[in-house]
């Protein structure tokens, strides 16, 4: 089993920005390729917003955030950022991490086999 724990979400105005951390671990981690992100807002169904490749650093990203969120894996390999920028009301969610055992980009939630907790983003006007 993987384990997935999200950090960095709080309070931004409009127009700020804040960096979210997942950190893996598990003895299983190295059987799974992708990491994502993904967000819920209130009322809302969970969404995709970015993926990224642990083997060649491939990106993919959902309309909505492409040019304001970055994703990236860190050095040590178990740990995946989202950098998000320009932040607006509707970036409002609670951030989830992750991870899946198949090798493409996926944006479904059932083609992901391990969940963190989440993290509360909320961005004021």
């Amino acid at each position: 089993q993987v384990q997935l724990v999200e950090s960095g979400g709080g309070l931004v105005q409009a127009g700020g920005s804040l960096r979210l951390s997942c950190a893996a671990s598990g003895r299983t981690f190295s059987n799974y390729y992708i990491m994502g992100w993904f967000r819920q807002a209130p009322g809302k169904e969970r969404e995709f917003v970015a993926t990224i490749s642990w083997s060649d650093g491939s990106t993919y990203y959902a309309d909505s955030v492409k040019g304001r969120f970055t994703i990236s894996r860190g050095n040590a390999k178990n740990t995946v950022y989202l950098r998000m920028n320009s932040l607006k009301p509707e970036d409002t969610a609670v951030y989830y991490c992750a991870a899946r055992r198949g090798t493409f980009h996926a944006t479904k939630i059932h083609e992901y086999d391990a969940w963190g907790q989440g993290t509360q983003v909320t961005v004021s006007s």
